[in-house]
Formats: C-alpha cells, sequence, structure tokens
C-alpha cells in the first residue's frame, strides 16, 4: 500500500521506510515555533528549571512575540518582556517582535522547508502546511519535551484529499474555498487528521492564498493541513530563501479515509455565520446584517494579496457612516511593502484605519475589541462567542473582498454587489 504525503514525513522524520495511519511515532522534529501568549512563561520555563534542561537546539527554536505586541497594559508588557529575556538566555536568536502573527512571520523568514516536521504552541502552525511540511500545534506540555529532546510522539493521521478544480469566479477567494471545505466536513470532521487539497484550483494559486487555506485546516479540527509541493512552492521558497527541504509525493495508491471533490467554478461568496467556523453559507442569504466593524488582518487574512485587493475594492469608495474599518497587515515586512506600494494610502483614504501588525483585534484583547451588541464582519479564523471581545457581540467570517464590500455598504455584503 502506498503512502500519502504526511505519512512519508513522519515516516522520513521517524527513519522508518513504512508507515500507516493509526501506528505511533517518535519523531524528531525540525523545528519549533512559541509565541508570548502560549510560550515560555506557561509552565515551559519553571519546569525546564525543574529539570535542569537546555533547549536541545536554540537555532532550530523561533519565538514571537505577536499576541501582545504591541503590549496594551502593564500585564501583557511584562509577559512580552519575560518572553523576550527567556529567548536571550536560552540562546534563541530567533526571536522575532513587533514583526507581526508568528505564521505569516515563520514562512517569510524562511524557517521552514517541504518535507519537514515543525511543531508549534498555536494551533494555526498548520500554516505552514501549504509549504508541503507537516506542521501541527502542540500544547506547552508537549513542547517542554520538544525543547529538551528535540522529539515528539505523534501518531500518523488518516488522511482526507480535498480536490477542487476549475477558475475562481471573479471576487472569489481562497477563504471562500476554505469556508467551503469546512462547511462540508463540518468543525469536527476532521478531528486528528491531514486535510490534503489538490486539484487545478490549488495549483493555479499564489502562495498567499493557499497559505490561507493551510491555515484554516485546523477549524475543521484537522492535526495537519498540506499540499503538494510545486513550481509555485519552489519559486517561493527561491524568493524567501528558504531550507530546500525534501520533496515528498502522495502514492497514486495512498489510502486516503474521505475522498472530496469540488467545483470551485460554482463557488460564491461565503460567510460562517455566527458562533462556529462551520456555520457556513453564501452571502447573498443571510440577509441584511448592520455590522459596526470590519477587519481585514491576522495570519489568515492580512497578506499582500489579500490587502492588495481590498483597496482594489475599495478605490474610490469611502466606508460607511458608523461603521470602522481595521486594517492589520500580516506582518511588519508586509506593512512595509504595502506602504511601498500606496495600498495603506488607498485603504486609509476609504476610510480605514491601519493598525500595527499584531494578533491583537484577532482574539479581541487589544487593538479592535468589539462591544456588547456588535457585529464585526473579519477576515480571521475564528468566530467563537468572546472571540474578538464582548460574549455578547457576533463576528461574521468572510473573505478580505467581502469584509471591505460590508464596511461600504454598512451590512454584510457579497462583494459581486459592488
Amino acid at each position: 500500500m502506498g503512502m500519502t504525503i504526511s505519512e512519508k514525513i513522519l515516516a522520513h522524520a521517524a527513519g522508518v521506510a513504512q508507515t500507516k495511519a493509526g501506528e505511533i511515532l517518535w519523531v524528531k522534529v525540525d523545528g519549533a515555533m512559541m509565541d508570548d501568549i502560549l510560550g515560555p512563561r506557561v509552565e515551559i520555563s519553571e519546569k525546564m528549571a525543574e529539570l535542569a534542561a537546555k533547549v536541545w537546539d536554540p537555532s532550530k527554536v523561533t519565538i514571537v512575540s505577536d499576541h501582545y505586541t504591541p503590549p496594551a497594559n502593564a500585564k501583557q508588557a511584562e509577559i512580552v518582556k519575560f518572553t523576550r529575556e527567556w529567548a536571550e538566555k536560552h540562546s534563541v536568536a530567533n526571536y522575532f517582535e513587533f514583526a507581526g502573527p508568528c505564521h505569516q512571520v515563520m514562512v517569510e523568514e524562511g524557517r521552514i522547508g517541504p518535507g519537514q516536521v515543525f511543531v508549534g504552541t498555536d494551533s494555526h502552525t498548520c500554516t505552514y502546511g501549504a509549504l508541503s511540511a507537516f506542521s501541527t500545534g502542540i500544547g506547552s506540555t508537549e513542547m517542554l519535551g520538544v525543547l529538551s529532546t528535540g522529539e515528539i510522539w505523534l501518531k500518523v493521521p488518516q488522511s482526507i484529499r480535498i480536490s477542487f478544480s476549475g477558475k475562481l469566479p471573479d471576487l472569489v477567494m481562497a477563504k471562500d474555498v476554505a469556508l467551503r471545505t469546512i462547511g462540508a466536513v463540518g468543525h469536527n470532521g476532521a478531528t486528528y487528521k491531514a486535510m490534503e487539497f489538490c486539484g487545478s484550483t490549488i495549483r493555479d494559486m499564489e502562495m498567499d492564498e493557499r497559505l490561507c487555506i493551510a491555515n484554516m485546516a485546523v477549524e475543521a479540527g484537522a492535526k495537519n493541513g498540506i499540499m503538494p509541493y510545486d513550481a509555485v512552492t519552489k519559486a517561493y521558497l527561491d524568493q524567501i530563501h528558504a531550507p530546500a527541504g525534501t520533496v515528498f509525493e502522495s502514492d497514486v495508491d495512498a489510502e486516503y479515509i474521505q475522498s472530496l471533490e469540488f467545483n470551485a467554478e460554482e463557488l460564491e461568496p461565503l460567510c460562517a455565520c455566527p458562533h462556529e467556523v462551520d456555520n457556513v453559507t453564501e452571502i447573498r442569504k443571510v440577509g441584511k446584517v448592520a455590522i459596526h466593524q470590519a477587519y481585514i488582518g491576522s495570519c489568515t487574512g492580512g497578506r499582500y494579496h489579500d490587502l492588495k485587493l481590498a483597496a482594489e475594492l475599495l478605490h474610490g469608495r469611502k466606508i460607511a457612516k458608523g461603521t470602522r474599518l481595521l486594517i492589520s497587515p500580516a506582518s511588519r515586512k508586509i506593512w512595509e511593502q504595502c506602504a511601498k506600494d500606496g495600498i495603506l494610502t488607498q485603504l486609509s483614504e476609504s476610510g480605514a484605519t491601519i493598525l500595527a501588525s499584531s494578533c491583537g483585534a484577532c482574539l479581541g484583547i487589544h487593538s479592535g475589541a468589539i462591544g456588547a451588541g456588535e457585529v464585526c464582519v473579519s477576515a480571521t479564523n475564528r468566530n467563537f462567542i468572546g472571540r474578538m471581545g464582548s460574549k455578547d457581540a457576533q463576528v461574521y467570517l468572510a473573505s478580505p473582498l467581502s469584509v471591505a464590500a460590508s464596511a461600504v455598504t454598512g451590512f454584510l455584503t457579497d462583494p459581486r454587489e459592488l
């Protein structure tokens, strides 16, 4: 029996020739990532001191302070300070602060290559699967073991093959592809499974779009999301000087627990309605929902391609009175490139407020939290109760284009209406 990409990567990392779904493997990791919110301060620092343990290889560890930057209060500032000092104490040179959300920073800093195994203390570590790596989120206790030994045990996940074929219609984005998938699979339909995305639609996407889809895999419960290596992957990795890695392909006789086929040409702009990511429907069917805030940003929807398309849609238009549009580029590098290309100016002229590159608004801890009774349409990845602020608020998830269109009308809006 053949193997899937995910199975081959884990077998290689475990030093075995063959594996299959359900087996337990001791795997050597190629890299580990921690952020400030679930990083050294949560159990890791104290337990490593108790064990007199040292970081197995500081060069393979990356730490990003992104959730609490810029700090909104003294407590957040102390957390960032602790994280910064811990990285220095343990000789972790790859420490980033004010650089943007960790997953975008990890990718654009060339920290990941194809065929590698990466773990991180954030559920959206699955983002790196767009580079054909096996990447997954883990807890602090698991990270303690990884930091001390460079290894982790993993159960080989079953794989779901998800194929999108055909050309995406105008004003339909990768976020709509992700939501269509999650709506079909369900919020727990892929629990501890690998979601393998393929098909002509995926092959035609640039890396910014692919990263969005891989990022959202965990919203269906997936252990990881992954995409085949191709010319787009190679060109992107060459551009950012990332490791060459090892390229693996799924065998033609690989075993999948499920195969889903979608015609991308039938897709419409979608949204996930409160309060579940799999509560997905076409925006045009939702009805007239007034919004108070529109947000484009995060490791899901704040990349250069997202902001460029949003600026083009907003060109010559103003956001609706009583509606605020917040923009947070997915990294400092994206912020600078969008500033250089005039994209931030276009967005600002439409009435948008440009924020620092941060995770703050995505989980409602600073830089754009919403109040009781407010409605937000967001290009982020979660719309759980209280996710972006008050537990009495509502969050709709949509593509950056749909968010921009909604900001113009003041209501949840299909961008095709503009």
